[in-house]
C-alpha cells in the first residue's frame, strides 16, 4: 500500500518551486497534484494519455475542446487525450489531483 497525505504533498509541491508533482507512478497510471493561484494562466498542453482532474480545494473554469464548465471543491472532469484543454478565470487557488492513463511520460 501507498498512502499521501495532501499537506505533505502541498509543501512537496511548493518546495520544488513547480506547479506539478508527481508522486506516484505506476504501470498503468500516474498521479500528481497540480497548483495555479488565482489568476494565474494555465500554461499545459494536450497530454498524449487520459487524464481525470479532481479539484481538491479552488474555483475555476476548465474548457476541455469546445466545452466550459466551472469546477470547485469535488469536481471531477475527463479529459480525453490529444485534446486541447486549459483552467482559466481561477478566482482561487486551484489545487487539483491529476491521474494520467497510461502514465505521463
Amino acid at each position: 500500500m501507498k498512502a499521501f497525505r495532501l499537506d505533505e504533498l502541498e509543501a512537496e509541491r511548493a518546495a520544488n518551486d513547480g506547479a506539478y508533482l508527481q508522486f506516484l507512478r505506476e504501470r498503468n497510471m500516474s498521479v500528481g497534484l497540480y497548483a495555479l493561484d488565482a489568476g494565474e494562466p494555465d500554461p499545459q498542453n494536450p497530454h498524449r494519455q487520459d487524464e481525470v482532474y479532481f479539484v481538491v480545494s479552488g474555483r475555476a473554469s476548465i474548457t476541455v475542446g469546445l466545452e466550459t464548465t466551472e469546477v470547485s471543491r469535488g469536481s471531477v472532469v475527463y479529459v480525453p487525450a490529444e485534446v486541447t484543454h486549459k483552467f482559466h478565470h481561477i478566482s482561487e487557488d486551484l489545487r487539483v489531483l491529476v491521474v494520467f492513463s497510461p502514465p505521463e511520460a
